[in-house]
């Protein structure tokens, strides 16, 4: 509805126009001066149509064509950066796989080293020990042979004293000491 009543509008301008125009409006609606204007119209429009085509669509044209040239130059440039960069980038993973390959190397031979160096001194060390305990073993046993006939003659001592106190009479050592023999020979046999 809304378009009807708008060419209704546009089509009562037109005809107020060329009405006015015959009564002497506007020189351009009469129609005894229509040749004149297409003539003029269409020279206007050849000029206007050689100096585009000739001047400035050329203009238009080596832009556009420079425009495209540089696009296209800025894709294969673009193209060869990025296929530069991806072989940076695999340089670059491979430098840390290779770095960290490396470093788990150096880890692991640092490892080893310490390991082997804890174990040379382990060794040593036990060594060190098993040696002290030969020695305070050997100690030992001189002690202990060497301490067995103070500790007879003691025990002889303190049985001869024993018995003097408890009988009031002297015994001869000899017997005291082939007794306490006897009684040390069968402690040894029992251990």
């Amino acid at each position: 509805m809304k378009k009807i009543l708008f060419f209704k509008i546009i089509l009562i301008n037109i005809f107020s126009i060329a009405n006015s125009a015959e009564s002497g409006g506007m020189p351009q609606l009469n129609p005894e001066f229509w040749f004149s204007q297409i003539f003029w119209l269409t020279i206007s429009f050849g000029i206007l149509f050689l100096i585009l085509s000739k001047f400035i669509l050329p203009k238009i044209r080596n832009n556009l064509e420079n425009r495209k040239s540089q696009i296209i130059e800025n894709i294969e440039i673009s193209d060869r950066q990025k296929k530069d960069s991806e072989n940076k980038l695999q340089q670059y993973e491979k430098i840390i796989s290779e770095t960290k390959a490396k470093a788990n190397n150096i880890f692991n031979s640092s490892k080893e080293k310490v390991k082997s160096d804890l174990d040379k001194k382990r060794l040593n060390f036990d060594e060190e020990i098993n040696k002290n305990i030969e020695n305070i073993e050997k100690e030992i046993v001189e002690l202990k042979n060497s301490s067995l006939p103070k500790i007879n003659s003691i025990a002889v001592e303190t049985s001869t004293e024993i018995i003097k106190k408890l009988l009031g009479e002297d015994i001869n050592k000899s017997n005291i000491t082939a007794i306490v023999d006897e009684e040390i020979k069968l402690g040894k046999a029992k251990s």
